[in-house]
């Protein structure tokens, strides 16, 4: 009976060491070769209710933009990312055929509201490239930087999937918004419903956004093939 108890014990130990062993190889993460454990990726991704990654980007006049360095200057009570393809009808429908982006800019610049395109199209992708998007920019009557964010980078940190995909971050620098710019998926008439407005109105109101999220339509942002 106590050479069974014995061996029982025995058991159990190994039991408990073999769990021991995977927990921390769990905890180390996946093995490199000679180099032992590399830590997991810890790519930061944007979730509305969290804070809004940082990142920094060249405009089309070669200036850096940071979104930390921007939230953190005085009178500045939140920022929009607008996703941008100058040659995407839905673009087009909000900067040409309508005024939405414009209109909406205007309306919050001097409530210390600062605002962004970005551009993650790829090299030779439809929309891309600087001189097109300097043009455009002109062509538009654009006042706020255009970012552009060739290798796609920041574009999939924030998941961005069309053009325009909307993003909306408080001064705090937490994501209260990201979706649509308005409630007409159309490719030529605007909505009567615009959610960064509505969005921007209870941020500045010291409000929780009522709708922080709605499905963005437009095209597919041109990311660079995997």
């Amino acid at each position: 009976m106590a050479r069974k108890n014995s061996t029982l014990t025995k058991l159990a130990m190994g039991v408990v060491a073999a769990a021991t062993l995977a927990a921390a190889t769990i905890a180390a993460g996946p093995k490199d070769g000679k180099d032992g454990y590399k830590a997991m990726d810890s790519h930061a991704v944007a979730k509305v209710g969290e804070k809004a990654p940082d990142f920094t980007l060249t405009d089309t006049d070669g200036n850096t933009h940071t979104l930390s360095e921007v939230l953190a200057k005085e009178g500045v009570n939140a920022v929009v990312l607008e996703w941008y393809n100058p040659q995407c009808p839905f673009v087009v429908k909000h900067h040409k055929h309508n005024t939405t982006m414009a209109d909406t800019y205007a309306a919050f610049q001097a409530k210390g509201v600062k605002w962004a395109a970005i551009n993650s199209g790829a090299e030779g992708k439809q929309g891309a490239g600087l001189e097109l998007n300097k043009e455009m920019k002109t062509e538009y009557k654009i006042a706020y930087p255009v970012l552009l964010d060739t290798d796609g980078k920041v574009g999939k940190m924030y998941s961005a999937k069309t053009t325009p995909h909307m993003f909306v971050i408080n001064a705090d620098g937490i994501l209260v918004y990201a979706g649509a710019i308005d409630n007409n998926r159309s490719p030529r008439n605007a909505g009567d419903v615009n959610y960064v407005e509505a969005a921007l109105n209870s941020v500045l109101a010291g409000e929780t956004v009522e709708q922080a999220q709605t499905r963005p339509y437009g095209c597919s942002v041109k990311y660079a093939a995997r």
